[in-house]
Formats: C-alpha cells, sequence, structure tokens
C-alpha cells in the first residue's frame, strides 16, 4: 500500500485492516475520553488510539477546572445565585468577539445536566469556595472565579458567579497528580468499565476515506510499524491543539513562537492538517490562551504598566485576561509597580503558584527615581502613580475599575518587576464544528463519518478565554461526537 502523509487514503487500496471497532477516537484525553464513554454507553464497540503510553493527555496536567454554571449543586452548596442567561453574558463577552451562537447556548443550557454527568462518572467536588487572587486554590476548594467575572467589564455586563469547578484531591502536585488527573482518573476507569479498548504508542498519520468519501478509518504507526484501523461508525479526532506545531504556530499565532506553555508537545495540530486534507473549515486560527507568569496575590497589590509607563489592565481580573493584553496588545512589555507595604502582604498571602513570585527589579524611594531607574520617559511613571493615587485615597480606580478592596495608594519605598517576556499559552482555534461534533467541510456540509472536539477544534473560545472553558467544551463536545459517532451507520 502507497499512502502519502495527510492526504486521505482511499479504503479501495487498504487489503486489511489491523483494527477495528464501531466507534474509533484519535486521542485520550479529556475529549477523548468524554466521547468514548458516551459512545460505549450508547452500545458502540470503541476503540482508543493514544500517541503516549497512557491516557490523560494535557488534561491530566492541567488545574482541573471545568467552566460550568447556571446553578450547579456546587454553586448552591456555596450561596452563590447563578442562571443560564447570566452564564451566556458573561462568555459571550469574555471570550469573543465572534462566539458561535448555537454552541454557546447549548454549552450554556446544558451546564448543569454537564456536572451532573461528571459527579455520577464518579468526579469528585469539593463544596467550597476559594476567594483569593490565584490561578487555582491552593488546597481543595471546588469553586472560584476563573474568568473575571467579577471584575471590570464583564462585572457590568452580568451578575458576577465564580464558575470554576476543581476536582478535589488530596495532596495534589500541580503537573503530576493535581485537578487535571483527579478529573481524568475516574472517567477513564469509566470508560474501562464500559468496554472501551485503548492502544497505546499509536501515532494517527492520515484518515482512510470509502469510494463515496465517507471517513472509515485511519492509518497510524505503532511501536513505528504502520497499522491500519477501521471505524465501522466514525471516527473521532480528539489529539489536541497546535501549540507545538511550529510552522502552524508561525502562520497562525506568530505572537506565540517560542512560548508555548500549558500544553504538551504531542499537541502537534495532527488532526487539524487530516481533516484539512479532507477539505475541512477552519476557525479562529489566531486565537490564543496567554498565560502570565507573576503571581496574582502580587500583581492584583500594585498596578501593571506597560512599557509607556500606562496602566492597560485592572490587575483584580482572570490572570490569563492579563496575559492576552500584554502580549497581544502590549508588545509583552509589562511592570508592576508595588510599594513594600503591599510587596509583603502579598508575599505573604496564600497561594498555589510560589514559582510566580518574584523579587523586584528596582527599589528606590520615590516614583522619580524608579521611573529613570526603569529607563521609561521622564514623566510617564510619575503622571500615571499620580492619577492612580488620586483617586486611590478614595478607594476608587475610574480609569480601569479594580475594585475597591484591591486599590490602594502607592507609597514608599517603591519597587517595579520586571515582567517583560512572561508570557506563554496554547492554540485556541481548529477544526470547525457543528453542535454535534461534525467535523465541517468548507461548503458548510458535515463530513460523512468525521467528528472531532477538544483543542484541535475552535469551541467556545474565539478571541478570549477563561480557565476551565478547553476541559469544559472539551468534555462537553466529546460528549456529543461519542454519541452522533455511535448513531452513525
Amino acid at each position: 500500500m502507497n499512502t502519502t502523509p495527510i492526504r486521505p487514503v482511499a479504503a479501495a487500496d487498504i487489503e486489511s485492516w489491523d483494527f477495528e471497532a464501531d466507534v474509533v477516537i484519535a486521542g485520550y484525553g479529556i475529549a477523548g475520553v468524554s466521547a468514548a464513554i458516551e459512545a460505549a454507553d450508547a452500545g458502540a464497540e470503541v476503540l482508543v488510539l493514544e500517541r503516549t503510553g497512557g491516557w490523560g493527555g494535557a488534561a491530566a496536567l492541567a488545574g482541573g477546572f471545568v467552566y460550568l454554571g447556571g446553578g450547579t449543586a456546587v454553586q448552591k452548596s456555596c450561596g452563590f445565585t447563578d442562571s443560564v442567561e447570566e452564564m451566556k453574558n458573561f462568555l459571550r463577552a469574555a471570550l469573543g468577539p465572534g462566539v458561535d451562537e448555537a454552541k454557546l447556548t447549548d454549552y450554556c443550557e446544558g451546564s448543569v445536566a454537564h456536572f451532573d454527568w461528571l459527579v455520577e462518572c464518579g468526579v469528585p467536588f469539593k463544596h467550597t469556595f476559594w476567594g483569593e487572587p490565584g490561578w487555582k486554590p491552593p488546597a481543595d476548594d471546588g469553586l472560584q472565579y476563573t474568568g473575571g467575572e467579577n471584575s471590570a467589564p464583564f462585572n457590568t455586563l452580568a451578575v458576577p458567579a465564580p464558575r470554576g469547578h476543581v476536582p478535589q484531591m488530596d495532596n495534589k502536585k500541580s503537573g503530576e497528580k493535581g485537578g487535571g488527573y483527579m478529573l481524568m482518573k475516574p472517567l477513564s476507569e469509566k470508560a474501562e468499565s464500559l468496554g472501551v479498548r485503548a492502544e497505546y504508542d499509536m501515532r494517527v498519520q492520515t484518515l482512510v476515506t470509502d469510494a463515496d468519501g465517507r471517513v472509515v478509518g485511519l492509518v497510524a504507526k505503532q511501536y513505528g510499524k504502520e497499522v491500519t484501523v477501521r471505524a465501522r461508525r466514525g471516527v473521532v479526532l480528539a489529539t489536541g491543539s497546535f501549540a507545538y506545531n511550529d510552522a502552524m504556530i508561525e502562520a497562525y499565532v506568530p505572537r506565540l513562537i517560542g512560548r508555548p506553555a500549558a500544553s504538551i508537545e504531542e499537541h502537534d495540530g495532527a488532526s487539524i492538517r487530516m481533516a484539512q486534507a479532507l477539505g475541512a473549515d477552519l476557525a479562529h486560527m489566531d486565537a490564543s490562551e496567554v498565560a502570565f507568569f507573576c503571581d496574582p496575590q502580587l500583581f492584583v497589590r500594585g498596578i501593571l504598566v506597560n512599557g509607556r509607563g500606562q496602566r492597560y489592565v485592572p490587575e483584580d481580573t482572570y490572570p490569563g485576561r492579563v496575559g492576552q493584553l500584554t502580549l497581544l496588545q502590549n508588545d509583552n512589555q509589562a511592570f508592576l509597580v508595588i510599594d513594600e507595604a503591599a510587596y509583603e502582604e502579598g508575599m505573604a498571602a496564600p497561594t498555589a503558584t510560589e514559582q510566580l513570585r518574584r523579587t523586584p527589579t528596582w527599589v528606590c524611594e520615590t516614583v522619580e527615581e524608579l521611573e529613570a531607574e526603569m529607563g521609561l520617559p521622564e514623566g510617564a511613571l510619575t503622571a500615571t502613580v499620580a492619577m492612580y493615587n488620586r483617586h486611590a485615597a478614595n478607594g476608587a480606580d475610574p480609569l480601569l475599575g479594580k475594585k475597591s478592596e484591591w486599590v490602594k495608594p502607592i507609597g514608599s519605598p517603591v519597587a517595579a518587576i520586571d515582567l517583560r517576556g512572561m508570557t506563554g499559552g496554547f492554540t485556541l482555534g481548529g477544526l470547525k464544528t457543528s453542535v454535534d461534533s461534525e467535523v465541517l467541510h468548507v461548503t458548510g456540509e458535515p463530513i460523512p463519518g468525521l467528528f472531532a472536539a477538544g483543542r484541535c477544534t475552535s469551541g467556545l473560545s474565539a478571541w478570549g478565554y477563561c480557565s476551565g472553558i478547553s476541559l469544559g467544551d472539551g468534555s462537553f463536545f466529546g460528549r456529543r461526537a461519542g454519541k452522533a459517532a455511535a448513531a452513525e451507520g
């Protein structure tokens, strides 16, 4: 058999199949495992092909947030009132412009039921709220603000409610056995209990189509040997983003060149390229999550300024929004200006990201001296601090809307922490899919037999991001993909 990488292979050219199942899923992360559970629950024989040596993917290494709302059991237990409409209003603003309205509506309306499904699958959530600034709770609390819902400008657009739900985990270690691991472990056990099979060290290469253009399988390499896999009903692509595909990053998201973060090397865009070879459409390929490598307990207590000495973001917002605005709108230039008292208070505050705590780069008695040390134009930083302090004396921030609890005049001695270039991220764009996770051709029609979910697709995020959206829409639309694929044939 003569195959060309990426380009589809004709089923007529395959003499025999090495593996086959009703539904074949490429990738055993959050989207893949959710698809597997639903397909198996629908009575399909399911085979998952995983590139590494075990289940998990990027999800197992993540903080584990799943963005859910509308009145989940955890929200109610913690005393928060939420609704589908308020959730939609917030996400439309935070994730846009260009949000897929049909997906957004389905996701918000199905959010409570999706939470209940996760619990039924064995995912544990502690019914306690963590209200401090931070990327994630330092302990095992189950609910946090993870999108800037209670910060400007979003707190004026929708009634704030925390929606970042994180699985409970004893003695959790970020990147090893944290919230993401505790999300994936019970889901993978559920899939196994339903008879889902998995083959590991499977690097998918290309799709197989029949004479009618229907996707009927995959070609992969296992332990260096080419193998063929037949899908009697459908193929689900769930192999992750293209954060580690240098050529695709240069073509679509050049500001992320050399700065992948919160991702894994297996995220090489393989599914996107394979489906493109069949004429699949793409969406929001320039969108990216951007992490900001500084502890929020520090920067919430000071002011963040750009390379011109000007503030550009309310410091009490979601730290991922700080990262996006820093990299994408301020040339990756950022400095934290903070006085001694605020710095010491921030360093003493509880955090899950001690590695992001930084020592001052410059320390001076006056803002004028600090401005000169930093090499900023004379009067630039002094004007910014004077403006901030004038209103901070009354606990107000009319310029950017930081909440009064974090607004205090900057005193002396005063320091600045150099945060230039302290960003990294992963891609959010990918294959265009329907609400049933069908991969759409450039004509707008579904490609028969092909489904996709997770970060290889363009999900809910169109520009902005909230922690929990990847695991949220990956699991939600992964379930849709599994159901739809099982119903084929």
